[in-house]
């Protein structure tokens, strides 16, 4: 009996939707054409009065656009993340051609979710049409769009507090499931990345550099440590004080030292992607501009030997030059190559670029100058503003070799650390040399082997260096035997010369030879 009424039920159901369809099938196909877009919007008036539930609609590009909404991919990320557990229908794809597989939530089809006791729907959607060809690129009409579904009652809920946390809970995943990138800039081709156009290309940063393994002084690695925390937090006080959000590191000091891993080791530390910014292959200030635009929030921008990309300082002498000698420079013929450049990126376009208008473009960016000679640099070049901290990576040091034997070799203590601590105050020896000898050049070398090695590179080191000022000093002392005895043959000349012209009495006087 209960089976014969939910069969007359769903025949009934059945017949009604049918009888709906045809019935506006009919409107439609009698009814004009004009009058469908107030039929539609009363009868979804009608509807909202037995409906309780809101729809609210997210596409994936919005209007004429062909960049991706953010919000789209912010609700993407969080759906990814929260829909694995829940969902029915689920989707694995690559992101970027990388290796690694994310699961999402699949096209047409529906998850739940939850938020201060309230019920949620969300679908994903998508729509092909018939001839989906563009340019010869199937498919390329597909729209996609999320849909939210929830009740009325909820709306103030909906639309103030738990989008907002969709978007933030997004931002936060993307970000720490991101491949961090180490990027590089290219004068001739451009390439398609975050819909648009730039010279930036990349590829994923997979350095293993940090603190911890970082062979520096230990108080001068915290320091640094706590300088980046400082920046990291500091969002609110940098805009209470109307800066932008960014920070300038000069690190100098002899090739070897570790410059290039202290940057690696802070762009690990802060979680960063690192751009590396060759000036030579940037054509202009415009350009610059153009790529300190196209970088990241959460970047370093490193320019390394800033003293070797382009002759800055020099164009800054040669102007003045051209100033003081501006009245008489008709007669002088310019040469060729006080203005032939590859680059036309000025000393003021740098400027500008590190600390003018446009850095305030983004936020949250270390820029980071190397060099190996820090008197090249002009003075406005690395004034605090532009290059806030300056740290000198300096040769070896004790504290430093104890973390690089502890690296290299699982060595805290030897018979040997005191004569290679004396050997390191005497000589100057590099991180990267010391480096070498510690490394294990087969597996028949082990901790002595490599320690042993280490104070024999000392100590010729050691002996070198004194050879070598003792053989400057001994080109010294012959050449001021060599000038005194030139002083000497030319005083005699003149005495002699003197004492011909009968004018002896009168040079003695005057110059103050000294005759024997």
């Amino acid at each position: 009996m209960m089976f014969m009424m939910m069969g007359e039920t769903l025949t009934q159901l059945t017949t009604a939707i049918t009888s709906f369809v045809l019935v506006y099938a009919a409107i439609r196909q009698y009814l004009p054409h004009e009058l469908m877009p107030y039929i539609s919007q009363y009868t979804n008036k009608m509807v909202s009065f037995v409906w309780p539930y809101i729809h609210i609609n997210f596409n994936e590009y919005s209007g004429d656009s062909f960049r991706r909404s953010k919000l789209y991919e912010d609700i993407q990320t969080y759906l990814s993340a929260n829909s694995t557990t829940r969902a029915q229908k689920l989707k694995a794809h690559d992101v970027n051609d990388s290796k690694s597989m994310v699961i999402s939530l699949d096209d047409n089809s529906e998850v739940n979710d939850e938020f201060q006791g309230v019920k949620l729907w969300w679908t994903s959607r998508k729509r092909s049409p018939v001839n989906s060809s563009w340019w010869g690129y199937p498919n390329s009409d597909e729209k996609r769009n999320f849909s939210l579904s929830f009740h009325r009652r909820h709306r103030e809920l909906v639309t103030t507090s738990y989008l907002n946390h969709v978007v933030k809970q997004g931002k936060e995943i993307a970000i720490k499931n991101r491949k961090r990138k180490l990027y590089t800039n290219s004068s001739k081709e451009n390439y398609y990345r975050g819909g648009k156009m730039t010279k930036w290309i990349g590829v994923e940063f997979e350095h293993p550099a940090s603190f911890d393994t970082l062979a520096l002084e230990p108080m001068l690695k915290q320091e640094i440590i706590n300088d980046l925390l400082k920046f990291k937090t500091g969002k609110d006080y940098y805009a209470k004080v109307g800066k932008p959000w960014k920070r300038g590191y000069l690190l100098y000091g002899p090739p070897g030292t570790g410059k290039s891993t202290m940057i690696s080791a802070m762009a690990n530390f802060l979680d960063y992607d690192i751009y590396d910014l060759e000036l030579t292959s940037v054509k202009d200030n415009t350009e610059l501009r153009k790529l300190f635009i196209d970088s990241s929030n959460k970047s370093i921008i490193v320019i390394e030997d800033i003293d070797c990309s382009l002759d800055l300082t020099r164009q800054r002498k040669k102007k003045k030059e051209e100033d003081e000698e501006s009245t008489d420079s008709a007669s002088k013929k310019p040469k060729k190559e006080d203005y032939e450049s590859d680059s036309k990126v000025t000393l003021s376009g740098l400027l500008n670029f590190i600390d003018g208008i446009w850095s305030g473009c983004g936020g949250e960016r270390l820029i980071v100058f190397t060099t190996n000679y820090f008197d090249k640099l002009d003075p406005a070049l690395i004034r605090s503003g532009r290059m806030d901290k300056h740290i000198e990576l300096p040769y070896c040091c004790f504290e430093a070799f104890k973390v690089l034997a502890n690296n290299y070799l699982d060595v805290v203590s030897h018979d040997l650390f005191p004569t290679i601590e004396r050997l390191l105050g005497e000589t100057d020896m590099t991180p990267a040399d010391v480096t070498e000898n510690l490394m294990p050049k087969s597996d028949n070398e082990d901790a002595d082997n490599c320690l042993k090695k280490l104070v024999e590179t000392l100590e010729k080191a050691r002996d070198d260096a004194i050879r070598k000022k003792v053989e400057e000093e001994a080109k010294l002392k012959a050449a001021d035997e060599e000038n005194l005895d030139k002083e000497s043959e030319e005083n005699s000349a003149k005495i002699e010369g003197a004492k011909c012209n009968g004018t002896l009495a009168k040079e003695v006087k005057e110059n103050g030879l000294v005759t024997t």
